[in-house]
């Protein structure tokens, strides 16, 4: 009954998950506080209290049709809404036209791979990358090909990304804040990155559209700055999503934003919103759309993230783990002492900690930690780490 590429896909499928049924068997065992789980990247704070209230006025209001459809892009006023704060945020005149209403950040990419890419195109992705981009891609005929970034910075690397571009290549995803690393990609990065597809575009005569991936850019640290993506790239496309800014990951509710320099951006439009439609989303949530307009300016509390990023910092350099310091998203990336990063999370099981291999993000070695957890199971976990970092001495 099940296809064959849904069964190998099946037996890809994501470290994240299988690592967090690991904890729910572990869990059962030995009891909720004495295991210590870093799997999910799943924010346990609630929602902004400006963003609840706006739902109980929304939810009790008499709006006409208020859950009946509307465009496939959404409702009028909210993608001028979205496009107003990002006029604000990046500098450039997006209108309303340049934005579609999604369901998700995951909705939102494979509505925008389904649209560019035909049988056959490659998509360059950046590893360490999240895992679902290879599935999205393969999703619509694409090629994903893999571009290493530097194992040390993690920032992009433009001359591999030279290397990688060929008459094939559609189109480049990046993702800043980072998951799995939290490092945000520098100005200069980004900058060198578009020299390069510049120098490709004119010599094979193509297009290359950067994607950006955007779902953490309002969880930085340290006055931190995510550099506008539609300032670098002329040829760029945002993915967003309020999952992690709002912390509404299952409402399901992001957007697409297209460039306005793009050449004949209003049939890329087009060709979105038609997307949107038949892969079955139809349209973003309507609820939840209602409550944005008053809710943009809200964002989840950074400083309860980033005092859990200096706890879990502190506790697992100080048991000896190598660690860039992230500035933004939620995540710390490790690096494994031993090469086979899955080994070493399997070993961390015995110590009741659960840890996502680097693997599973495309990047041996490593191992991934999600802190938006409570500070009780950070604090707790000191031991465990301790005592995994020792078996290793």
């Amino acid at each position: 009954m099940v296809s064959e590429k849904v069964l190998t896909n099946l037996k890809k499928s994501s470290w994240i998950r299988a690592m967090f049924e690991q904890g729910q068997n572990l869990r059962q065992k030995y009891g909720a506080d004495n295991v210590f789980d870093f799997s999910l990247g799943n924010p346990d704070l609630e929602p902004p209290v400006l963003v609840r209230e706006v739902l109980k006025k929304t939810v009790l209001s008499d709006i006409p049709k208020m859950h009946g459809y509307m465009s496939n892009a959404g409702y009028p006023e909210v993608r001028a809404a979205v496009a107003a704060k990002l006029k604000q945020t990046t500098g450039v005149p997006v209108e309303g036209s340049h934005v579609i209403m999604q369901c998700g950040a995951g909705g939102a990419m494979n509505v925008v791979l389904k649209t560019i890419l035909n049988p056959g195109d490659e998509v360059i992705v950046l590893a360490p990358y999240f895992a679902e981009y290879l599935f999205y891609i393969d999703n619509h005929g694409g090629k994903p090909v893999i571009v290493e970034k530097n194992r040390e910075t993690f920032q992009p690397d433009p001359q591999k990304i030279y290397d990688a571009i060929t008459p094939r290549t559609k189109a480049l995803i990046i993702n800043s804040p980072n998951n799995p690393t939290g490092v945000i990609y520098s100005r200069s990065s980004l900058e060198a990155i578009s020299d390069a597809i510049e120098k490709r575009q004119k010599e094979f005569g193509t297009v290359i559209c950067v994607i950006s991936d955007e779902p953490y850019d309002k969880i930085v640290y340290d006055g931190a700055e995510v550099p506008s993506v539609f300032k670098v790239f002329r040829n760029s496309i945002i993915v967003n999503s309020f999952s992690k800014s709002l912390s509404l990951p299952g409402e399901r509710i992001g957007f697409i934003a297209v460039n306005p320099r793009i050449d004949d951006a209003s049939a890329l439009t087009d060709g979105l919103i038609f997307a949107t439609r038949t892969l079955g989303f139809v349209n973003a949530p309507a609820l939840f759309q209602r409550i944005l307009p008053e809710s943009l300016d809200a964002k989840a509390d950074v400083e309860i993230y980033k005092k859990r990023r200096d706890m879990l910092y502190e506790i697992v350099t100080g048991a000896g783990f190598k660690c860039l310091k992230p500035q933004g998203a939620f995540y710390l990336f490790p690096q494994s002492p031993i090469e086979n990063d899955v080994e070493f999370c399997s070993e961390a099981l015995k110590y009741n900690l659960i840890i996502v291999p680097g693997t599973g993000f495309g990047c041996r070695g490593f191992f991934r930690l999600a802190y938006c957890v409570d500070e009780k199971t950070i604090v707790n976990s000191r031991k465990a780490f301790e005592a995994l970092a020792a078996q290793y001495r």
